[in-house]
């Protein structure tokens, strides 16, 4: 860290070595995150992790005579500041010793390689390895820095051959609780992403790209992070059976604060299938509620949606080809009545809260498979489970395995949930759920109207936030003068928090 304050007897250049040292680099043009500029007897420094504001410190020959914040854009004066620490540009910032120590096991691996290799005939490849490690090593040397120097962690940190990484959970106190959410899906993601790293880097270091260390630069493996783990809770609806196996106690959330019941299921042929769906659509619609639709490929879901929008349906589709940003467009204009359906593949599952929809249709429904499974089947009915007149129509013409396990699944619930409600005199009722952010977020980013007075300190830090995402987008479009302009309104709804 380098700590400066006025008045402190500081060599212009000794502060730039030290700038240079935790990763700065030095860029009178190009002025961003993680550079300096040096103008004379003014220094200016944009912090990594400042967004728009810079440091500029002013020299009266080897004394900090003034340090002042400011923004670079525009060159306001923020403010000045009696004390400054300017934190490393990047998270691989070590000492001398520890790169000098790093350099000669570097080397010592890179010589065994080559060995190898050259036993191998494999003459490309340990070129192409002693060219690019050579060139690394330079850097380190005469930087302390190189490009994918994440590859020579194990050496930086002085770890053993194939030990695991350091990570976030070292950092933890010994009494600390895990909560893995939606655990069906993130506990495979965890188990997968070891095996996936080491898939791609295997094949890096076999064709002389990288040292056989880069290994070491890995995701933890499953067993290491179960070794890790102090306490720790599953949450899902449909935990898997490591879940199952593994956990002391198992509490069952199925009462819902509104007295919902989970949606009815019903099994119909696929005979005249979409016929049969347009005319439950229809009549969502005209109880002005909404319907998701649920198919097997992308072609199907695009074709689906065309033929709806032939013949007068408000429809758009949801799959993986649709960015992010995009897709929260999409389900909040559902939500908005802009549309009345959605059809989707594999999105339309966890974590969609929609209250405005009643209705699930899921086609292909007897086809086994991941999409198709028990999981799937229970998480894709849920999203009915929101509303009251919530049901799902499963089209299929046999009922599968998992159909039966989710459907029994499902009666099981209601019957507890509708026992419930009957000894508790419970009426149940839709979920009301505003949807007043999004929509006012784009009017403050549109119009001048003051909203301080009729918004709470969390809500307008909501709209921030949402501001600050559409100002980020517009950015990486170029669309420069929508981002200042937005830029400004954070600012003054920045205002309105103090």
């Amino acid at each position: 860290v380098v700590s400066l304050r006025p008045g402190m007897l500081k060599d212009r250049n000794e502060v730039m070595r030290k700038l240079i040292d935790i990763q700065y680099m030095r860029n009178d043009i190009n002025f961003e995150r993680g550079t300096f500029r040096v103008r004379g007897d003014i220094l200016e420094i944009f912090p990594a992790a400042s967004s728009e504001n810079t440091i500029r410190v002013e020299f009266f020959g080897d004394e900090i005579e003034r340090i002042v914040e400011v923004n670079y854009l525009t060159g306001e004066v923020i403010g000045y500041r009696h004390h400054v620490s300017i934190f490393p540009a990047s998270h691989f910032a070590t000492t001398d010793e520890k790169v000098a120590r790093a350099i000669q096991t570097i080397e010592e691996e890179l010589e065994e390689r080559l060995k190898v290799l050259k036993d191998q005939e494999k003459l490309v490849e340990a070129q192409r390895l002693e060219q690019r490690t050579r060139y690394d090593l330079e850097m380190l040397s005469e930087m302390g820095f190189c490009q994918g120097i994440e590859n020579y962690s194990r050496h930086l940190s002085n770890r053993p051959a194939g030990s695991r990484p350091f990570t976030l959970i070292d950092y933890f106190p010994e009494d600390f609780l895990i909560i893995i959410d939606e655990s069906h899906v993130s506990l495979p993601q965890i188990r997968g992403m070891y095996e996936g790293d080491k898939s791609r880097k295997t094949n890096l270091v076999d064709y002389g790209f990288r040292l056989p260390s880069a290994l070491d630069n890995r995701p933890l493996k499953f067993t290491e992070f179960e070794s890790m783990v102090n306490q720790i809770m599953y949450v899902s609806a449909t935990p898997g059976p490591y879940e199952a196996a593994h956990s002391q106690n198992t509490v069952e959330q199925i009462i819902r604060p509104t007295g919902l019941l989970d949606p009815v299921i019903s099994v119909r042929p696929t005979d005249n299938q979409i016929d049969d769906l347009v005319n439950e659509i229809r009549k969502a619609t005209d109880r002005n509620e909404r319907v998701l639709v649920t198919t097997l490929t992308k072609r199907m879901a695009e074709d689906l949606t065309k033929y709806f929008k032939e013949i007068g349906i408000k429809v758009n589709y949801l799959h993986s080809d649709v960015l992010t940003i995009e897709r929260t467009k999409i389900i909040r204009d559902l939500r908005l009545g802009i549309y009345d359906v959605i059809v989707g593949i594999n999105l339309l599952r966890e974590g969609l809260d929609l209250p405005e929809v009643s209705l699930v249709a899921i086609l292909d429904a007897d086809k086994e498979g991941f999409l198709r499974s028990e999981t799937s089947l229970i998480q894709t009915t849920g999203r009915a489970a929101r509303n009251i007149e919530g049901k799902v129509i499963m089209y299929g013409d046999r009922i599968t395995n998992s159909m039966a396990k989710a459907i029994s699944e499902t009666d099981r619930r209601r019957e507890i949930q509708a026992q419930y409600n009957e000894d508790h005199n419970i009426t149940p009722t839709s979920i009301i759920k505003g949807i007043r952010g999004t929509i006012e977020a784009t009017k403050v980013a549109e119009g001048e109207e003051d909203y301080s007075d009729k918004f709470s300190h969390d809500e307008i830090e909501s709209m921030i936030i949402g501001l600050e995402g559409a100002m980020l987008i517009a950015a990486e479009e170029l669309n420069f003068e929508k981002a200042a302009e937005l830029r400004d309104k954070i600012r003054e709804m920045k205002k309105m928090l103090k």
